[in-house]
């Protein structure tokens, strides 16, 4: 990593539980999508972040992009349905999201994903998780954790962006259309930036 992690001094006492999630924020977004933001959530998020930085099978991954294979330009690991999470942590933030977003989506949350931004460099383009499963609505649910990065959004077809700087234990969470509506990326940033690593909460077959 070319940037040391720095810790957030706000960060809570990680015996504190999760956060209420009655308390996120719910943006309504066009054509029947919406994000619910929820700011710190998850207490002592700094410390899971370098417990999962040395627990992941971190792995680099090339694939087909603009017709070459290039480097994937962040780190990842996949966890499908059933599998031990690498984390207790993790599993809290399944049973809990899934608890509150279930009921609302019809099926549960049951995979996560995870990235490694490593520094600014480390990106990811515009899309829609739409590779894999086609469902017409969905959840996908990001808790950021590290320094914290730029989550954009942008109607797909073309629009203005929201950015919404996520990192240190929030969460962010795309529902409704969002997947298939709009488009969201992490962009390169020549600003010095430390790492930052994203897990994402999916339904099975939804990638």
């Amino acid at each position: 990593m070319t940037t040391t992690f720095q810790g957030s001094l706000l960060d809570a006492n990680e015996d504190a539980g999760l956060g209420d999630l009655s308390g996120a924020r719910r943006i309504t977004l066009d054509r029947g999508a919406w994000v619910d933001l929820l700011p710190g959530w998850v207490p002592g998020a700094d410390r899971l972040f370098e417990r999962l930085l040395t627990a992941v099978p971190w792995r680099a991954e090339r694939r087909p992009m603009y017709d070459r294979v290039l480097a994937v330009p962040r780190l990842l690991s996949f966890y499908g349905a059933g599998l031990a999470l690498p984390d207790p942590a993790l599993a809290e933030m399944m049973t809990a999201l899934d608890a509150r977003y279930r009921p609302e989506l019809g099926e549960s949350l049951r995979t996560a994903g995870l990235c490694l931004y490593r520094d600014g460099r480390d990106s990811v383009a515009w899309h829609g998780d739409t590779s894999g499963r086609r469902v017409p609505q969905t959840v996908v649910a990001i808790v950021s954790l590290g320094t914290p990065r730029t989550l954009s959004l942008r109607p797909r077809g073309g629009g203005p962006a929201l950015r919404y700087p996520v990192g240190h234990g929030d969460l962010l969470v795309m529902g409704g259309t969002c997947q298939r509506t709009w488009e969201h990326a992490v962009l390169k940033t020549a600003r010095p930036t430390g790492p930052r690593i994203s897990v994402q909460f999916r339904p099975d077959g939804v990638r």
